[in-house]
């Protein structure tokens, strides 16, 4: 039973979005393909923070109001994170469309329901309403959780999921007006590339922070998302006590991003400032900053999943512009260059690795069973680095069965054989722009 009062919030809710709430100014994502007017299971669009799901979904509504002629009264949309939501239960759900019934005269078709982990029980909400076989729903969320198996087979065969991350480079090239093809990268438009993927590595792909005027703007907007991360999906949602370890950890991992984060090395310089912190503890934080969407974890290469899952982890920023809130972008920019790779690597689904041996490779990329490529990653090549850079990328391919290796740099292009290994030198930003890097390996 719902009392007189939460009614009128839901009422209020409802009125809120069908008659106050105009659509924001869009930028249009690239994720083509997702016709909400035809969905048969539910759409989960899952990210970081401020990467563009609300918007994402508004872009949605709005190609129903535009091209299909649907009306607002056809759409339900929620924000689970409206405070005047805080305590509603799933077995409620249905007060909302009698408030929204009450409003429009008419039930919804469509349910946009944003941030939907904020939503006890919310998978169970959701196959309830899938069920009824009435309504077409887009949810989005800002926890992996929702990009997990159990999630899959709980909802079985009535959920998939769209990762929705910051900007990548050809988005952040379309919002600036910047226009290429294959030909144009071969003249003078490619400096103009260049100096855009420069800002873009820097500043990252958060749609807010790319849209800032100011140095001084963007700082700030990044260190609301870092907060936000660090009290609403971590301290408060997991119900935190060692705030000090928390702390500790996301600064320790702002300054050694694209590098291997020993659980054993950081319980020991915790102990070195007086600060108690177990293993068990440390790697269940470390847990929650990936479910946050914070980090993007790499595990060491082995064909053994045991090995892989014992061995420490690689961590990267899931976008670069928070290295920005740590040490001075010159210091980091071949670990900022090797984040972006990550972060792509990531946002296409590849499963990658990185690769420790005698040598070592940044990233070992996995199709089903089989390695299909190996990847190293450097500023530049150069007299000093260039025989390691090899060394590594060599001996992946060899561990591997792989008889060609990619090398990408900030703006070098080039091509070695090397002790039977046929290597592609090629920037990172052509990469972005224009090739799958599991076909690079056979291309050449």
């Amino acid at each position: 039973m719902v009392n007189n009062s939460k009614r009128e919030i839901l009422l209020g809710v409802v009125a809120q979005w069908l008659e106050e709430a105009p659509l924001p100014a869009l930028v249009p994502r690239d994720h083509s393909g997702v016709e909400v007017d035809n969905l048969k299971s539910i759409l989960a669009i899952v990210g970081p923070r401020r990467s563009g799901k609300t918007y994402f979904m508004y872009q949605l509504v709005q190609w129903l109001l535009g091209e299909k002629g649907f009306t607002k009264d056809d759409i339900l949309f929620v924000d689970f994170e409206d405070v005047r939501l805080s305590g509603f239960r799933g077995e409620e759900i249905d007060e909302l469309f009698t408030a929204f019934h009450q409003l429009a005269g008419k039930y919804p078709r469509f349910l946009f329901f944003d941030e939907i982990q904020s939503l006890p029980n919310w998978s169970r909400s959701l196959r309830t309403l899938h069920n009824r076989n009435r309504f077409n729903i887009v949810v989005s969320g800002s926890n992996s959780k929702l990009l997990s198996r159990e999630v899959a087979t709980e909802l079985r065969g009535r959920y998939r999921d769209l990762l929705m991350l910051p900007f990548s480079f050809a988005e952040y090239l379309g919002f600036r007006g910047i226009s290429f093809t294959e030909a144009t990268l071969h003249t003078a438009a490619r400096g103009r590339v260049l100096a855009a993927f420069s800002q873009f590595i820097t500043h990252g792909g958060f749609p807010e922070v790319v849209m800032a005027s100011t140095q001084s703007e963007r700082r700030n907007l990044l260190q609301n998302y870092y907060r936000t991360i660090f009290y609403r999906d971590i301290l408060e949602r997991y119900n935190i006590k060692a705030r000090h370890i928390l702390e500790a950890l996301m600064s320790e991992l702002l300054e050694t991003f694209s590098t291997v984060f020993s659980i054993s090395r950081f319980e020991e310089a915790l102990k070195g400032h007086g600060l108690p912190g177990s293993k068990r503890t440390i790697a269940n934080y470390l847990h929650y900053l990936q479910e946050a969407f914070f980090i993007i974890v790499s595990e060491k290469f082995s064909f053994s999943p045991r090995k892989r899952a014992m061995n420490p982890k690689k961590v990267y920023l899931t976008d670069t512009g928070f290295a920005a809130l740590g040490h001075a972008f010159s210091e980091n920019r071949g670990r900022i260059l090797e984040n972006v790779v990550a972060i792509e690597l990531f946002r296409r689904g590849l499963e990658f690795y990185y690769f420790k041996a005698r040598n070592e490779c940044d990233f070992v990329v996995k199709r089903g069973t089989k390695p299909s490529c190996a990847l190293q990653v450097c500023w530049e090549l150069n007299s000093r680095n260039q025989k390691r850079e090899l060394a590594g990328l060599v001996e992946a391919c060899n561990e591997c069965g792989l008889s060609k290796g990619v090398i990408f740099t900030y703006d070098q292009e080039g091509w070695f054989d090397e002790k039977g290994v046929s290597v592609l030198v090629m920037p990172v930003w052509r990469w972005l722009l224009l090739d799958n890097v599991e076909e690079l390996a056979g291309n050449w």
